[in-house]
């Protein structure tokens, strides 16, 4: 698998223009980015960046206060849609594109699939949502293909569990959440998208959700019943076909481990056989579930949230030491490669917000770990690379440091790198530049570099635990080396500019094959202002470098 940068972007936000931004304003006050703002220009750029693969997130249709009753969509209960956008994780029509995020709304699948095709062009590749879970409390697909019936269609609603339905009912009960839900009903109540199998979820339960059933009893103490196969595993099947025919690359799945992994372990396989360079990636917080879900469930990669975002957030906000970045990949042991790794995306607090970094320059250090550590894929959040801080108080989202996926919103940072469709950095602070400057040459990097995408790890936290000259709660060192390529990635997290005094075993000569005591001429890859010099490699002279506070060096070594 060759390793891949992901541009997270919501496409409501992306190309939005409006600059009103009103507390819980609707679609027209506030306005909303569509799919043809991802011009030819605008991929043109987004791949320049150092970018390979786009995920568009909020493609399906789902809940929403705004009004297409026109179209005939028919319009969701507004006391069961969070913010006045709705999330889109409540998907209502897994059929449909979002009505939001089309010019002509009855033209919206065609826009979809020509935003696909202006992508391909580019050279990128297209990620979407899927999101298996849960789906909006009123599900209702009207544009579902002749044939197809539809979720719960079926359903025999006096049942709690059945494999032959699609949802779980709470027979006898009306839905009714402990708090007030204003003229909304339902009977039978259905259960909750995050396992509540009440009628009387909490205010911070997915109340807007419903559960989908896979076959699972969760109500019997778990008992799977999977012969014959349960019917939301075929519809599944039908939606992601329905989906790749689109011609997209790949699947983001939501909250991948509350779905059993036997239905992926069943459905990914099947798609790979007609689309066999299809990418599945699952989004799983259970490591104990890493290889599950790997293994049996057949993801291609799996976020590595528990593991190093957690921990890189830890040494830059707790004090924790940098030597910690060792258990990571240590503790994956072999599936380093299978990770997804991230500083930021819709679910986490932005890095430059008042509850993480508090500036973007801070996390340098982090970001180049996340991306050349392993052969690991890196994905960014649109805005991330341009130091957003998400600190707005936006309307369901408060002020809590993430960009709103609720409300309808612009982002200043993008809209001013968009710059109405011109791109470029005239608007830009001399701050955003530098940080925009940063990712561009770490991601490309990433693409260009060999040695990261396929190259081994040699981690020298260990052998400079007794070294007084390099501080293991602050640096970071390893090797990555491919064929005859190596690089050297230093990393400091102090802020002090700090003179680095490495030691390297004589275990890493042998482990890399490279000559040891030989003079080799060093380069950094990273830092342009950085000037070439040669120096000698050897297990009996430290490794001297000058990194400056919250930075990092990645090192070409030519010998």
């Amino acid at each position: 698998m060759a390793k891949f940068t992901l541009y997270q972007v919501l496409v409501r936000h992306f190309g939005n223009r409006t600059t009103t931004n009103k507390f819980d304003g609707n679609i027209t006050e506030n306005g909303c980015g569509k799919m043809n703002d991802f011009t030819a220009k605008a991929l043109v750029e987004i791949k320049s960046s150092g970018i390979s693969h786009v995920w568009y997130t909020g493609i399906l249709e789902h809940a929403t206060q705004t009004d297409y009753a026109t179209y005939g969509i028919k319009p969701d209960h507004k006391a069961v849609v969070k913010g006045k956008a709705g999330s889109p994780y409540a998907v209502k029509d897994y059929y449909d594109v979002d009505p939001d995020l089309a010019v002509n709304v009855e033209k919206r699948m065609v826009e979809f699939e020509n935003l696909v095709n202006r992508t391909h062009k580019a050279g990128l590749k297209v990620i979407i949502d899927f999101i298996p879970n849960h789906v909006a409390r009123e599900y209702h697909s009207d544009a579902k293909p002749e044939g197809i019936k539809d979720l719960g269609e079926t359903d025999n609603s006096d049942w709690a569990f059945s494999p032959l339905n699609n949802f779980y009912y709470i027979p006898n009960q009306a839905f009714k959440p402990n708090f007030e839900l204003k003229d909304y009903t339902e009977f039978p109540a259905k259960a909750t998208g995050n396992d509540q199998f009440t009628a009387t979820p909490n205010v911070n339960d997915w109340y807007e959700t419903i559960k989908l059933n896979y076959g699972v009893n969760y109500t019997e103490g778990g008992q799977k019943q999977f012969d014959p196969l349960p019917d939301t595993w075929l519809k599944m099947y039908d939606i992601l076909h329905f989906w790749t025919s689109k011609k997209v690359d790949g699947f983001r799945c939501d909250m991948a481990e509350m779905v059993t992994v036997e239905f992926w372990g069943w459905v990914i396989p099947r798609l790979k056989t007609d689309f066999p360079e299809l990418i599945f990636i699952a989004e799983v917080y259970n490591p104990a579930e890493y290889r599950n879900y790997i293994f049996n469930g057949k993801f291609d990669y799996l976020y590595d949230k528990v593991g190093l975002y957690d921990k890189l957030r830890a040494i830059l906000t707790e004090n924790h030491a940098a030597s910690d970045i060792t258990h990571c990949w240590r503790a994956l042991e072999g599936i380093e490669s299978n990770m997804l790794n991230f500083l930021e995306n819709h679910d986490e607090q932005r890095i430059a917000s008042d509850f993480f970094c508090g500036n973007a320059f801070a996390a340098f250090p982090a970001m180049v770990v996340a991306a050349t550590l392993t052969k690991a894929p890196v994905m960014i959040y649109s805005g991330q690379e341009l130091g957003e801080k998400g600190m707005e108080n936006e309307g369901f989202s408060g002020p809590d440091g993430r960009t709103t996926i609720f409300d309808y919103r612009s982002i200043e940072s993008v809209q001013n790198w968009f710059n109405n469709g011109k791109f470029g950095e005239d608007k830009l602070t001399d701050e955003q530049k530098k940080i925009r400057s940063f990712y561009k040459k770490l991601l490309n990097t990433v693409l260009t570099e060999k040695v990261i995408s396929e190259g081994q790890l040699y981690d020298l936290e260990y052998a400079n635990f007794e070294n007084s000259d390099f501080n293991t709660h602050k640096h970071f060192a390893y090797f990555r080396k491919f064929e005859e390529d190596l690089l050297l990635m230093v990393v400091n997290f102090n802020f002090t500019n700090d003179n680095i005094k490495i030691e390297i075993p004589n275990e890493a000569f042998d482990f890399l094959q490279i000559e040891n005591g030989k003079v080799v001429t060093v380069n950094d890859i990273l830092n342009a202002d950085k000037h070439e010099f040669k120096t000698i490699l050897s297990s009996v002279e430290k490794f001297e470098i000058s990194v400056p506070k919250y930075s990092a060096c990645i090192l070409k070594i030519r010998y």
